[in-house]
């Protein structure tokens, strides 16, 4: 079964940049498939491999079976098919062969696609020409829908918002019961409870309100001092149905964020944003039923801090993936009302890396930890149910604290917390070897559980007290950002 998947392909007029192997290993969905990846890295597993100057590499892997997988990579979508049965992409074989070529080392020479590879290539890039006029013909209004068409979607949406209104209203009175029965019931009644609501929510076509009762019914049995936190959460969620229910009466940009949190699908409308935008971070997050892949981009003209969505269904990889220090020249279309989360639109070049890009890999600017919490702070006015906000911390110094570690002004004046999660993953001590006492650039989101940091740049060359540059202090420094998820 042959498979495929990616992003647009892009004439290039110009030979497309090697990734780096970190560039690579950063499109990885899990950890097992990097390793996988690494294993097959090496030239003894293939043969017929190639790359040409329009970002395709291709090549023959070894299998299990009597035939050899047929692999190939567009590197300007990105895109990747593998005749392997593999349910991940890109899958092990795609890893393995972008880490071979990678290498550098001469095992994948530059010539003319085979002919199984020339055949996707030619069928994928002809199907974007075509998608791409279809955009074309909808923007100049050629393929408008109808009166009725309007009508009827309109229909459909007054009768979702009926359904969504119902179940609002049943979750605030299981709310009132809940409270007035006492917080100490939602331990002795179970998760059933919890997911027997939830289900409700389902039925009402708000997955957003579903998702936030499922969340209420791991708190009970989160450890000491869990009332206070389900007393928290119930108050944001009385909060979103009581915006929801009062909705009309909104601010535009706040009616929106309600309707995107109670899981209204909504559209990219806002004016498209051109500019060089670069991947600070890509990562993955499962609930069981879907994988959410989230990417965030950095506008250097712009100024501009950018979120891109990707959705897979359970046992699939989300669409979307980008490597993680590229820049991409591209537009992008933003969602309605204060948040971040924005389209990717149509891209003007393939995506370049250091040293091809025009403009240095340098970080975002930065602030202070006070500056960060300022930020986010702000962010909440706008969407009081916001987890995290990215932010760009300069000249920040990871240092041990009690029970943890924190990132504090270089200047002493403050410091913000890692999270639990950073604290559990082996990024920390990329940071740490990154930094080697002295200043660094930090990335990350910040939320009520503190900063989680994504990426890291050595701006000032005086850790570790040699002055020498990231690179002479950690084995893990390639040119640019440090990939820290």
């Amino acid at each position: 079964m042959l498979l495929s998947h990616g992003g647009e392909p892009l004439p290039a007029t110009e030979s497309v940049a090697r990734w780096t192997v970190e560039q690579v290993l950063s499109l990885a969905p899990d950890d097992a498939s990097r390793k996988a990846g690494n294993k097959l890295a090496t030239a003894g597993h293939w043969s017929g491999t190639g790359f040409d100057g329009s970002g395709a590499v291709w090549g023959l892997c070894k299998g299990s079976g009597s035939k050899p997988y047929q692999t190939v990579v567009d590197t300007t979508g990105p895109a990747y098919t593998c005749s392997c049965p593999s349910r991940k992409f890109p899958c092990k074989h795609a890893l393995g062969l972008l880490l071979l070529r990678a290498s550098g080392d001469g095992s994948v020479p530059q010539g003319e696609p085979a002919d199984w590879a020339a055949q996707w290539l030619t069928a994928r890039r002809g199907r974007a020409e075509a998608k791409q006029a279809k955009q074309e013909a909808a923007a100049s209004g050629e393929a408008a829908p109808g009166p009725a068409d309007n009508a009827a979607a309109r229909k459909r949406a007054e009768r979702r918002a009926e359904r969504v209104t119902a179940g609002a209203l049943e979750l605030e009175q299981r709310l009132t019961d809940l409270l007035r029965g006492g917080l100490a019931t939602a331990d002795r009644a179970g998760y059933a409870l919890w997911e027997e609501t939830a289900a409700r929510m389902v039925d009402a076509q708000a997955p957003g309100l579903a998702g936030r009762v499922r969340e209420l019914g791991a708190i009970p049995g989160s450890g000491p001092g869990w009332p206070v936190r389900l007393l928290e959460e119930c108050g944001l969620l009385h909060l979103l149905d009581t915006a929801w229910l009062g909705r009309e009466r909104l601010p535009d940009p706040l009616a929106a964020t309600v309707r995107t949190r109670v899981g209204l699908p909504m559209s990219a409308e806002g004016p498209p944003v051109r500019d060089r935008w670069l991947v600070l971070a890509q990562y993955d997050t499962p609930d069981g039923r879907l994988t959410t892949r989230r990417i965030w981009l950095y506008g250097r003209e712009s100024g501009r801090t950018a979120l891109l969505l990707s959705f897979g269904a359970m046992g699939r990889a989300p669409e979307l993936a980008l490597p993680v220090g590229v820049t991409i020249d591209a537009e992008l279309t933003p969602y309605p009302g204060g948040g971040l989360r924005a389209d990717l639109g149509r891209q003007f070049a393939p995506p370049a890396a250091p040293p091809d890009t025009p403009v240095p890999d340098t970080p975002p600017p930065g602030g202070s930890t006070a500056a960060a919490l300022a930020a986010y702070g702000e962010a909440l006015r706008g969407d009081p149910w916001l987890d995290a906000w990215p932010v760009t911390l300069r000249d920040v110094i990871p240092v041990p604290s009690e029970g943890g570690w924190q990132l504090a002004d270089a200047e002493g004046a403050s410091a913000l917390p890692l999270s639990p999660a950073a604290l559990s993953r082996p990024g920390l001590w990329k940071l740490v070897a990154l930094s080697g006492g002295g200043p660094v650039t930090v990335f990350g989101e910040l939320g009520h559980r503190g900063f989680d940091p994504f990426a890291a740049w050595d701006t000032g060359g005086t850790g570790g007290g040699d002055g020498s540059g990231a690179g002479s202090r950690s084995a893990e420094v390639t040119d640019g950002a440090v990939r820290l998820i």
